[in-house]
């Protein structure tokens, strides 16, 4: 699996937005304003976006764009990443 290449750096952007929701539900607990709750919710949701457009553009150089890859390849990437963005955009 090509993820396996940037394992480290995908798992600490993990661990950040672990931080960051557990920051978000910090703030519910402690009855923070509406406006620095939704702040928090919207940098999650930012790193997760983050997070999405890293893989998905490594799925493309790796199982769509590659030179090296059969047509037959290529066309089952390109379905894979058709389903996960349709699914992604929900």
């Amino acid at each position: 699996m090509h993820t396996i290449r940037e394992k480290q750096k995908l798992l600490n952007r993990v661990r950040r937005i672990r931080g960051q929701m557990e920051a978000v539900e910090r703030a519910l607990e402690d009855e923070k304003e509406c406006a620095d709750v939704m702040q928090r919710i919207a940098g999650v949701r930012g790193a997760l976006n983050g997070l999405m457009a890293e893989v998905l553009e490594d799925h493309i150089h790796e199982h769509v764009a590659a030179e090296a890859l059969a047509a037959e390849q290529r066309s089952e990437g390109a379905a894979e990443l058709i389903d996960i963005v349709r699914a992604y955009l929900k």
